[in-house]
C-alpha cells in the first residue's frame, strides 16, 4: 500500500486539506522517501531537506502570513505529520511546526517573531526545545538549569538530553529558572532564546538510540551562554504556564503521527502476508492471520474516527489538556499493539532490519515515553476525574 488514501471517511478535514496533502505526499515521494536510507546510515537529516520542505509551505503552515507563513490551521500541521510518519521519513518537522512555531506565536515579541518566524517558514532556521535534564524528565519543575541576570543579561549554565534537532538546531528555546528560590518552583520558571553561535554554547553527542536512527536527539551544553533579557520569551516566570497551555496540541501531534504510523505496518503486513507463502498456502489463509489482523483494522477505524474528533476539537480550540493526554496515551498504547502484532505476523523476517517494520517497531517504542510518559499522562487524566 502507499498511501493514506487506505483510510476512508475521514471527517476532519476540507477539500483544501486534501489537495495540500497531494503536494506534501508528492514532495516526500521525490525529496525523502529515496533517501531515508542513506539518512538512517548518517543518523542526521540534512538541512537541504528543511529548505526544499519550506520552499512548498511544509513548516510551519499556522505561522500568520505577515511573518511569511501560509496563515492556516491546525490541520495543515496534522497533514504533514500523518504524511511524514506514513511515508517513515524522519525530519524534525513536527517539533518546529507543531511546538516551536505555536510558542513564539503566542508568546513572542513583535522582535522575536519577525526575527524568527520567517527563517522557520523557510527552514532556513531549525530550532528545538531544551526542557529535559540528564536528571529530570517529566516533572519539569526539579529542572536545575539556571537564567541569572547580570545586567540586561542572561547568563545560563546547565545542560539538556534527549532534545529533538538538537545537532542541527539554529534557535532553542531553554526552559530555565530565572528565579532558583521562587515557591512553587515553577514560578521561577522561563523560556529564553539561545541562538547556536553565543559563546558557551555546545552541542554533545548525537544519541545512540534504539530506533529512530536519523531523527536528531542531542545532548545541550550551557556554560556561561549570555544571551540579552530580550531574548525571554513572553514574560519572565511565566514558562512554566506557557508550557502547559501548549501541551494539547503537542500531544495531539504525537497521535496524530502515531495514528499514521500505525496505519501503514498494517497496510504493509497484509500485503505482506498474501505474498508470503506458507505450507502450500499463504500466510494471509491463515485463520489465525486474519483474525489478528480484523481485530486490528477494527481499533484502527476506531482510532482514525477518536483522532478526527480531536483535531476537530483543536480547531474549535476545544480540546482540553486531558483530552489531549487522553489522545497521547491511546493512540501511542494502539501503536505498540498495532506493531508488536505486524512484526509477529512478518515472522523471522520482522526481526530483519531489511524489512520496514523492524525499523517502524523500533521507532514505535519511544512513543509511549517523550511528550510525557504515559504514566504521567495517566495521572493528568486520573486529577480530572
Amino acid at each position: 500500500m502507499s498511501s493514506l488514501d487506505t483510510v476512508a471517511g475521514r471527517f476532519a478535514y476540507t477539500e483544501d486539506h486534501e489537495a495540500f496533502r497531494q503536494t506534501v505526499r508528492s514532495f516526500l515521494q521525490k525529496e525523502g522517501v529515496p533517501h531515508v536510507n542513506d539518512w538512517e546510515e548518517k543518523r542526521l537529516v540534512p538541512k537541504d531537506f528543511w529548505m526544499k520542505a519550506g520552499e512548498i509551505g511544509m513548516l510551519c503552515p499556522t505561522v500568520p502570513e505577515a511573518y511569511g507563513g501560509l496563515g492556516l490551521d491546525f490541520g495543515y500541521n496534522a497533514i504533514v505529520d500523518e504524511e511524514m510518519s506514513y511515508n517513515g521519513v524522519p525530519a524534525g518537522f513536527s517539533l518546529q511546526s507543531d511546538i516551536v512555531a505555536g510558542y513564539i506565536e503566542h508568546y513572542g515579541s513583535e522582535e522575536q517573531k519577525a526575527e524568527w518566524l520567517p527563517k522557520m517558514v523557510s527552514g532556513e532556521v531549525i530550532t528545538a526545545i531544551a526542557m529535559t535534564e540528564p536528571g529530570t524528565g517529566s516533572d519539569l519543575q526539579a529542572i536545575r538549569t539556571t537564567a541569572k541576570k547580570d545586567g540586561n543579561h542572561y547568563v545560563i549554565n546547565g545542560s539538556k538530553t534527549y532534545i529533538t534537532n538538537g545537532q542541527n538546531t539554529d534557535l532553542t528555546l531553554v526552559v530555565a529558572k530565572t528565579d532558583p528560590t521562587a515557591v512553587p518552583a515553577w514560578k521561577g520558571m522561563s523560556i529564553i532564546l539561545v541562538e547556536s553561535d553565543r559563546d558557551g554554547f555546545k552541542k554533545g553527542r548525537k544519541l545512540d538510540k534504539i530506533g529512530q536512527d536519523a531523527a536528531d536527539t542531542s545532548e545541550l551544553f550551557f556554560e556561561d551562554v549570555r544571551v540579552p533579557i530580550t531574548n525571554c520569551l513572553g514574560e519572565e516566570g511565566k514558562g512554566f504556564i506557557y508550557l502547559m497551555s501548549q501541551l494539547p496540541q503537542e500531544r495531539l501531534s504525537i497521535a496524530v503521527s502515531v495514528m499514521a504510523s500505525s496505519q501503514k505496518a498494517f497496510d504493509e503486513t497484509v500485503e505482506f502476508t498474501k505474498t508470503r507463502k506458507a505450507f502450500a498456502g499463504m500466510v494471509f489463509d491463515f485463520q489465525n492471520t486474519r483474525f489478528v489482523l480484523a481485530d486490528l483494522k477494527a481499533k484502527l477505524q476506531v482510532g482514525w474516527a477518536h483522532l478526527d474528533w480531536a483535531i476537530g476539537r483543536h480547531l474549535k480550540g476545544e480540546l482540553t489538556n486531558e483530552e489531549g493526554a487522553a489522545a497521547k496515551l491511546w493512540h501511542t498504547d494502539l501503536q505498540w499493539e498495532v506493531m508488536d502484532k505486524c512484526l509477529q505476523l512478518h515472522g523471522g523476517a520482522g526481526y530483519m532490519n531489511e524489512y520496514p517494520i523492524a525499523r517502524a517497531w523500533r521507532a514505535a517504542r519511544v512513543t509511549r515515553i517523550f511528550g510525557g510518559t504515559n504514566e504521567i499522562m495517566k495521572e493528568l487524566i486520573g486529577r480530572s476525574l
